[in-house]
C-alpha cells in the first residue's frame, strides 16, 4: 500500500510515519518543514520512506499514486489560528478542498479533524450534537471536514486534546503545557478551572490513526470522535494529577478563557467498532516530566 501523509513532519504527523513504516508500508512524507528538519533525521534512512518538501497550498505532485491519504497538515491550535487567521483560511480549508478535488473516487482519506469545535455547551456531544466553534481553529477544523465528507470513501477522526512527547514536540497542548509550566516556573495559573474536555495520549492517536486504516471499509463515509470517555477531565483535574508527580503551585485565577471549550465526549461510535485507550493522562505526565528535566524549549548553545 501506497500512503502519503501530509503534515508528516509535524506534533502527530512525525510518528504517524514512523509507526506505518514499521508495518512496512510505503509512506511519502509531506511537508513544508516551517518549524525544522531534525523531527524527521530519524527516520531518513528507511528505504520505504519518501520525503518531499512543498506547501500544501500549492498541491501535491502525483497525488494519485498514492491508496491513501492521511491528512494532517494545517494550521492547529487556538493562538496560532488567532495569529494567522489569512493562513488558517487558506491552509486549514481552501487547500483541503484542493486536495479533495485532486484525489479520484477510489483513494482513501484519512482527516484529522478535532472536538474543539463542540464550544461550550457543557452537554455530552456525540457525532450529532450541534457543532458550535468559538475559535478561528474550531471554525476552519469545521468547514474542512465538511468539504472531506462529501467524499465517500473519506473518514473523519474527530480527536480529544492530545498530550505527550514527540520528536516534534508542542507546548501548547494543555496536558504538555501544564506539565512544562510545574517543572520549570513551579506555578500553573488556571482560567475557567472548571471547564471540561476529553484528553489522549499521542500513541492512542496514532492507534486510532491505524485502526481507521484497517477498518477503513466499515468506517469510511462517516465522522467518529477519537478518544475514550475515561479521559473526559476539567482543567482543575489535569492540574491536579500532573501534583501527583510534581510539587507546585496552583493558581485559580476568575479571569476568562479566550479559548472557551467546555463539553463531554461520547466515543460509543468508535468504541463499538473495537477501538479503547491504552494510556493515561498520568502515563502521558510521567513520560513529560522525564522530558523536561532536561528539555528547554528556549534552548540554545551556550558559551563553553
Amino acid at each position: 500500500m501506497n500512503i502519503l501523509v501530509t503534515g508528516g513532519a509535524g506534533y502527530k504527523g512525525v510518528k504517524l510515519v514512523k509507526k506505518l513504516l514499521d508495518f512496512d508500508y510505503r509512506v511519502t512524507l509531506f511537508d513544508n518543514f516551517m518549524y525544522g528538519y531534525e523531527p524527521v533525521l530519524h527516520l531518513v534512512e528507511n528505504k520505504n520512506l519518501e520525503v518531499e518538501k512543498g506547501d500544501i497550498r500549492n498541491g501535491i505532485k502525483n497525488i494519485q499514486k498514492y491508496d491513501v491519504v492521511f491528512h494532517l497538515a494545517g494550521i492547529s491550535g487556538f493562538p496560532a489560528c488567532e495569529a494567522n487567521q489569512t493562513s488558517a483560511q487558506q491552509i486549514n480549508v481552501e487547500a483541503t478542498k484542493r486536495l479533495v478535488s485532486e484525489l479520484g473516487k477510489g483513494q482513501y482519506l484519512i482527516n484529522a479533524s478535532t472536538t474543539s469545535f463542540y464550544g461550550k455547551s457543557g452537554d455530552i456531544c456525540t457525532e450529532e450534537s450541534i457543532v458550535d466553534p468559538v475559535s478561528m481553529y474550531g471554525t476552519t477544523k469545521y468547514l474542512a471536514e465538511q468539504i472531506i465528507s462529501e467524499r465517500e470513501n473519506s473518514v473523519n477522526l474527530r480527536f480529544a486534546t492530545i498530550f505527550g512527547p514527540s520528536p516534534k514536540l508542542r507546548l501548547d497542548l494543555m496536558v504538555n503545557d501544564f506539565t512544562y509550566r510545574a517543572v520549570k516556573e513551579g506555578v500553573v495559573v488556571l482560567f475557567d478551572s472548571y471547564a471540561k474536555r476529553t484528553f489522549m495520549h499521542i500513541d492512542d492517536a496514532i492507534d486510532c490513526y491505524l485502526f481507521a486504516l484497517d477498518n477503513i471499509e466499515k468506517m469510511k463515509g462517516q465522522v467518529y470522535n477519537a478518544g475514550g470517555e475515561s479521559l473526559n477531565y476539567s482543567k482543575l483535574e489535569i492540574a491536579n494529577i500532573v501534583k501527583k508527580f510534581i510539587d507546585f503551585k496552583i493558581i485559580d485565577s476568575d479571569i476568562k478563557d479566550r479559548d472557551v471549550r467546555h463539553f463531554i465526549v461520547s466515543y460509543n461510535k468508535i468504541s463499538s467498532l473495537g477501538f479503547s485507550l491504552k494510556r493515561t493522562v498520568e502515563d502521558g505526565v510521567s513520560e513529560l516530566i522525564k522530558l523536561f528535566k532536561f528539555y528547554d524549549s528556549y534552548s540554545h548553545f551556550k558559551t563553553i
